[in-house]
């Protein structure tokens, strides 16, 4: 199976080079250092490598979108689960995703437009499927950013205005639906290089679909009437199973091992948040002992989130559950997207009257393939578990948003996007989420931040785009809501 990941620790740095050298699989290991000419299916390992190294860093999942989540709180460095925003560690996120990855999906477009072969049509259409879930990751952690002018640096433009979130939004839809009507799976794509699913564009058309969904129920707030229409139009399209799952598989063996792993240390900077353990085991979860690991009494026990380093209530390190081992293996997936979020989407888009067939079916299903996707599979185990997490159509926020919420671990931020725009509770409504057990860093947010703010950089090198942005959303804090968030 591995052989079919094609030389991905040779990947661009910065779209400029390629590293040649690596003739099979086993040659990822080596050092090469004799430069050639780019080529699209190395732009495209370095897109998705890129992409993936950083949204599941330790320093960029681990004290941003996981603790934004609630799933993680740190154990040293205790202020980033308090909301004390490291300009570093934003600087390469917004960075690493325009500067590596969307740079060089946007060559690959240019080179295929520029000497058309006969898979540049769906090599372009892969590239622009790519480049849209990377856009609404950036629209949905900063609001408005640089979109339509990102990438014309041949005008010498390196103070690009930033584009209404909503907008882009409009425009991901476009290209979404525009690449999937193009991707045709009789014809080639990448003969190498694709990481994700190894150039099969019926895969890469249902996971354009299912990017729809994803971008439709998030505005469904916001515009009703239009996220209805994407989602009836396209649902019956998108993931139908976990063989769907667009995934990128690391290898295990530097350095293409997971970004955050304890292959060569022991992790110890972040505890599962008590929040997350206290639920998981109040609903008996049979995903607990995958999510989490046993504290050293054997039991299970997260850390109250955002308690501070110095309370004096803490225990020590080893009283409480570190994250699970298959999370931190080296071998672990960089998850873009599953069936199980697919089924969630439609769950709730039935809830709120939408044609997508039954909610509590969608419901169930999406419970089914989380616990099939973790390798929970005995079917009694499994319909005990639904039994004590029925669907409550009345309650259906706080029930679907609870369980999409848990499917979605180790995705932070995506976990954290769901977490503010359904403001859900545990099923019932008590309390699933707290604030800061030793209180927020940052004055603008004391419950959960809604946004990332902008660099620092960009308020001193591209100062007139930055202060025009900051107004347009109302301010460039963490406590500003962005325009899909009405809750």
């Amino acid at each position: 199976m591995l052989t079919r990941y094609f030389k991905y620790g040779c990947y661009l740095l910065l779209g400029c080079m390629v590293i040649a050298g690596c003739k099979k699989l086993e040659d990822i290991n080596h050092d090469p250092t004799k430069p050639t000419t780019t080529q699209p299916q190395y732009l495209l390992t370095g897109a998705e490598k890129s992409a993936m190294d950083v949204l599941y860093s330790g320093l960029q999942n681990g004290r941003i979108g996981m603790p934004y989540a609630q799933y993680w709180t740190g154990n040293d460095k205790a202020n980033d689960s308090r909301y004390l925003l490291d300009e570093g560690i934003n600087t390469t996120l917004w960075n690493n995703l325009y500067s590596i990855s969307l740079h060089n999906l946007d060559q690959i477009i240019q080179i295929n437009r520029a000497m058309p072969i006969a898979s540049s049509t769906n090599q372009i259409a892969i590239a622009q499927i790519l480049k849209a879930w990377i856009f609404q990751i950036l629209s949905d952690a900063y609001g408005n950013v640089p979109y339509s002018q990102a990438f014309k640096l041949q005008e010498n433009n390196l103070r690009p205005a930033y584009d209404d979130a909503k907008t882009i939004y409009a425009s991901l839809l476009d290209t979404l639906a525009a690449q999937a009507a193009a991707l045709n799976p009789a014809e080639g794509s990448f003969d190498a290089g694709d990481v994700i699913y190894n150039g099969n564009v019926a895969a890469w058309q249902k996971l354009a679909y299912s990017l729809m969904l994803r971008l439709a129920i998030r505005m469904a707030d916001a515009d009703p009437a239009g996220a209805k229409a994407v989602i009836e139009a396209n649902y019956t399209k998108a993931m139908t199973s976990n063989a769907d799952n667009a995934q990128f598989q690391y290898l295990g063996t530097a350095p293409n091992k997971f970004p955050y792993n304890e292959s060569e240390r022991p992790l110890s900077e972040f505890f599962v948040t008590a929040e997350l353990v206290n639920y998981m085991q109040s609903v008996a979860d049979p995903r607990l002992g995958i999510y989490a690991r046993k504290a050293a009494d054997s039991t299970y026990r997260g850390l109250a989130y955002g308690t501070s380093e110095t309370n004096p209530n803490r225990l020590p390190p080893s009283e409480y559950s570190y994250p699970g081992k298959r999370i931190y293996a080296a071998d672990m997936v960089g998850i873009l997207m599953t069936y199980p979020e697919v089924e969630f989407i439609l769950a709730e888009a039935a809830a709120r009257g939408m044609a997508t067939g039954d909610a509590a079916t969608h419901y169930q299903n999406g419970v089914k393939a989380s616990m099939e996707y973790w390798g929970v599979t005995n079917a009694d185990s499994v319909a005990a578990y639904l039994a004590r997490v029925p669907y409550v159509a009345g309650d259906w926020r706080n029930v679907i948003g609870s369980q999409k919420w848990l499917a979605l671990y180790p995705q932070g931020f995506q976990g954290w996007f769901e977490r503010t725009r359904l403001n859900f509770q545990q099923p019932g409504g008590d309390s699933l989420f707290h604030a800061p057990a030793d209180g927020s860093l940052d004055q603008n947010v004391t419950y959960v931040p809604y946004r990332i703010t902008y660099l620092v950089s960009e308020q001193q090198q591209n100062k007139a785009s930055y202060e025009a942005a900051a107004s347009a959303i109302g301010g460039d804090t963490k406590g500003t809501k962005l325009w899909w968030n009405k809750q």
